[in-house]
C-alpha cells in the first residue's frame, strides 16, 4: 500500500510521525511506501538573497525521511510550490496513492474544534481515501490523540452507494483492527419500529460480512436524532479510534465537495476520521 503523508514540518506533524504505535498501525494494514509531501504556499517568498525555500524544506524533510526508513518503509520526499491542498491531492492522484494522511490540530479553546485550513481543504477535495489524524497539544507538547489508529473502527452508514464504497475499504484495515461498530442514525421522522428493525437487520448483515472477512468482533447500533451529534456521541460511547465515513461528491469537475455530515464530523469531532470518496473520484 502506498500513502501520501502531508507535512508542514511543524512540531505537530512531527509528533504524528514519531508515534511508534501509529507507524505500526500503518505497517499492519500493508503500507510499505510513504511519500512525504510538503508544499510552499505561493504567498511565501524565497526570503533573503541566497536563500532557497525549497532546498531548506528538502533538508528539513531529511530527519522525517530517516525516521520512516528506520521503521522499514520505502520513502520518497517531495517539495512543491502552490496551493497546499491542490498539490497534495495532485501528488496522491499522480502517484496512485491508496491513502492520504494529514494531521489536524483542532483549536481546542473553541466549543467546536476547527481543523486547519489545509486539512479542511484536502478533505473537501480529496480524490483518494483520506485519514485525518488528530493531534493534541498540552502546553508545548504535541501528541496524537489516538495512537492505535485503526484498533476500533466506527463505521457510520446511511446505506447509500457512497457509504457502501466506504464499507468496502474497511477490510483493508485488517491486521490493525480488533473491533468494528456499525452505526446508522435515524432521523426524527423515522421513528416507526419497522424502520428500526430493518436498519438493524441491514447492519447485522454487514457485521457478519466483516466478521467473516476480517475476523474481528462487531457490534451494531441504531441511534435517533441529529446525524452529526449522534456520530460524535457514539465515538465517545464505544471509544472508537477512527470513524469511517463515505463522502458525497460531485465528480464532474473532478472535485469532491464534502457533504455537510462528513465535514461537520471532521470539523467538530475529536476522533481520527477516514473519509472514502465516491468511486468516480477514487480510481
Amino acid at each position: 500500500m502506498r500513502i501520501v503523508f502531508a507535512t508542514d514540518l511543524s512540531d505537530a506533524n512531527e509528533a504524528a510521525m514519531r508515534s511508534r504505535t501509529c507507524l505500526e498501525c500503518l505497517e499492519r494494514i500493508g503500507v510499505t511506501e510513504v511519500h512525504l509531501v510538503t508544499v510552499v504556499p505561493d504567498n511565501v517568498s524565497s526570503g533573503l538573497p541566497g536563500m532557497d525555500v525549497a532546498s531548506n524544506r528538502h533538508e528539513a524533510l531529511r530527519s522525517q525521511r530517516e525516521f520512516f526508513e528506520a521503521a522499514g518503509f520505502t520513502v520518497e520526499t517531495h517539495v512543491a510550490r502552490g496551493t497546499p491542498h491542490r498539490r497534495i491531492n495532485g501528488f496522491a492522484e499522480r502517484l496512485h496513492a491508496d491513502m492520504i494522511v494529514v494531521g489536524s490540530r483542532g483549536q481546542s479553546p473553541l466549543e467546536n474544534r476547527v481543523i486547519g485550513s489545509t486539512a479542511r481543504n484536502v478533505a473537501r477535495t480529496a480524490v483518494r481515501p483520506l485519514l485525518v489524524e488528530r493531534i493534541t497539544k498540552e502546553g508545548e507538547t504535541h501528541a496524537v490523540a489516538k495512537e492505535h489508529l485503526f484498533q476500533h473502527v466506527l463505521f457510520a452508514t446511511d446505506f447509500s452507494a457512497n457509504a457502501d464504497r466506504a464499507f468496502e475499504f474497511v477490510p483493508r484495515l485488517t491486521g490493525a483492527t480488533k473491533r468494528v461498530t456499525l452505526l446508522h442514525v435515524r432521523g426524527h421522522e423515522q421513528r416507526d419500529a419497522d424502520a428500526e428493525h430493518a436498519a438493524r437487520e441491514r447492519l447485522a448483515e454487514l457485521a457478519d460480512e466483516l466478521e467473516t472477512r476480517m475476523g474481528v468482533e462487531t457490534e451494531v447500533s441504531v441511534r435517533e436524532g441529529g446525524v452529526v451529534d449522534e456520530i460524535l456521541a457514539e465515538e465517545t460511547r464505544v471509544g472508537a479510534t477512527v470513524t469511517v465515513l463515505g463522502a458525497r461528491g460531485q465528480s464532474r469537475l473532478r472535485r469532491l465537495l464534502l457533504g455537510s455530515t462528513s465535514e461537520s464530523v471532521v470539523a467538530q469531532g475529536h476522533n481520527n476520521v477516514l473519509l472514502v470518496p465516491p468511486e468516480s473520484t477514487a480510481r
